[in-house]
């Protein structure tokens, strides 16, 4: 009787889960075709894309490229697939002024019946020719309607004269980690080949791959020539665009990024109405990473939460809005600031010229800051090299680092204003705190503890009377930050 309780309660239980899935997907899933609904549904306007661009050659057969984000060059397998990904390159030799035709391919897929084509940045770059061939067989030169190499999303046009199969869209908010997703395109050139895998991640950033990041991770293969096609749910919608991989050959390795459809859908909309994307812009750089207890408590917070800036950019509009470097901002608009990423991409989305409130924690008080939002510019901060010189004092060696005064020579070199202030790294140590929190020689030392500092010697001063972790304002060529040091003994 027992054995017969515990069949019929395992029995119930497969129906639950069974109805769970199906109550997700296609109301009669048949599980011996698998993902074949998808397939039916959504490669139909799956397109395959060639592009074509007229190259030179220099002296000793070096190719010119424009665009580091188009399939040209090497750097769109370095960045997409690896620096073990090579193509073949071709023959080398000739006089500068001599050209040839270089080919690439990609993915897309059509997203609206009168012809227009969501594909990545990276698959149709600067080319001079777009061709792009359905699954009937039918091809047709694609206009280039507009790119964001900031998002990897672009936008290509074909006219048909008819209407087109279009993909339906999926919601990104309600997708899952685990759900099952399909990822169809054309890897390698191989035609409407499908992949499956599920949902790994949602929300990845700080990858490298663009600016603005906010991609949904998954497992099902995606390999050249897949970018640009569409990453669809179970019921066949498109939840993202497959953009790139993490490989360290260039092949598959189970790390997929596909660009959010909702976030690609917005570019999209952009692209066409204007031809390019204008983002909002406050005028400040962000700390790297979120704000924990231990850091929001070296300023007065109480618990974690909340985006530092780390600096505040002069005649900006947060400036202007009387905005300071070491303000905490805890709301936007009234709401809840907890990522720095996500807030980074609201405000991105801001409409140039409107007003928003923000909250912010200064000097222990929270106080309401109205910003009239700017335009962001095209160009994003510069970068530099390092320095050589050392300092061997003891408790900047238990952080990793080694100091030396800011002179104006150095100060020139690093890009510095004759009258900047502060301590100039040295050196930073492999593996001590300050290489984990990502300091490099060349930095600029402002600020120990929320205190000036001009010399070592204050720097040191403030580091022995600190009795906890020490809190550095950094200057780096890239922008301001801040980072919580704690001495190794």
């Amino acid at each position: 009787m027992v054995r017969r309780s515990m069949w019929l309660a395992g029995l119930l239980l497969a129906g639950t889960v069974l109805g769970a899935f199906r109550s997700t997907a296609a109301e009669t899933f048949d599980f011996r075709k698998g993902f074949a609904h998808v397939a039916r549904q959504a490669t139909p306007a799956v397109v395959f894309i060639q592009v074509e661009k007229k190259v030179e050659m220099g002296r000793g057969g070096q190719l010119f490229f424009n665009n580091p984000y188009d399939l040209f060059g090497e750097e769109f397998f370095e960045r997409f697939f690896g620096p073990g990904f090579r193509r073949q390159q071709p023959p080398q030799g000739g006089e500068r002024g001599r050209s040839f035709v270089q080919t690439g391919q990609g993915s897309g897929f059509i997203i609206s019946k009168d012809g227009y084509i969501l594909t990545n940045t990276h698959v149709v770059g600067d080319a001079d020719r777009i061709r792009v061939r359905l699954q009937s067989g039918k091809e047709y030169t694609a206009k280039r309607i507009g790119a964001d190499a900031r998002t990897e999303v672009a936008v290509v046009k074909i006219d048909a004269g008819e209407e087109l199969p279009a993909v339906r869209l999926g919601d990104v908010s309600k997708l899952e980690i685990g759900e099952w997703v399909v990822a169809i395109g054309n890897p390698f050139g191989l035609k409407e080949t499908l992949t499956v895998g599920v949902v790994s991640a949602k929300g990845r950033a700080g990858i490298g791959i663009t600016d603005y990041e906010d991609f949904i991770q998954t497992d099902a293969a995606i390999n050249p020539g897949n970018s640009g096609g569409p990453l669809l749910n179970i019921d066949g919608e498109v939840v993202g665009i497959n953009t790139a991989i993490f490989s360290r050959s260039g092949g598959y390795m189970g790390i997929g990024f596909a660009v959010p459809i909702d976030m690609a859908v917005g570019i999209k909309d952009q692209l066409v109405a204007n031809g390019k994307v204008t983002r909002g812009y406050l005028g400040v750089l962000l700390n790297p990473g979120d704000l924990d207890p231990e850091m929001a408590s070296s300023f007065g917070l109480k618990e974690g939460g909340g985006v530092l800036l780390a600096d505040v950019l002069p005649d900006g509009p947060a400036a202007k809005a009387g905005l300071q470097a070491g303000d905490i901002v805890l709301e936007l608009q009234g709401a809840p600031v907890a990522e720095t990423r996500l807030f980074r991409q609201e405000v991105a989305r801001l409409p140039p010229e409107s007003k928003v409130e923000l909250t912010v924690f200064r000097e222990g008080k929270r106080r309401k800051v109205t910003v009239t939002v700017g335009t962001a510019p095209e160009e994003g901060l510069a970068e530099a090299g390092a320095p050589a010189g050392g300092n061997d004092d003891a408790a900047a060696r238990k952080l990793g680092l080694a100091l030396q005064p800011l002179t104006p020579d150095l100060a020139a070199r690093f890009g510095y204003e004759q009258n900047a202030a502060g301590v100039l790294v040295a050196e930073v140590e492999p593996g001590s705190p300050a290489a984990r929190e990502g300091m490099q020689p060349g930095d600029l030392v402002e600020g120990v503890n929320r205190t000036p500092v001009a010399t070592p010697a204050d720097f040191h001063k403030q580091a022995a009377a600190a009795k906890g972790p020490l809190l550095l304002q950094l200057r780096t060529p890239r922008g301001r930050r801040f980072v919580l040091l704690r001495a190794e003994e």
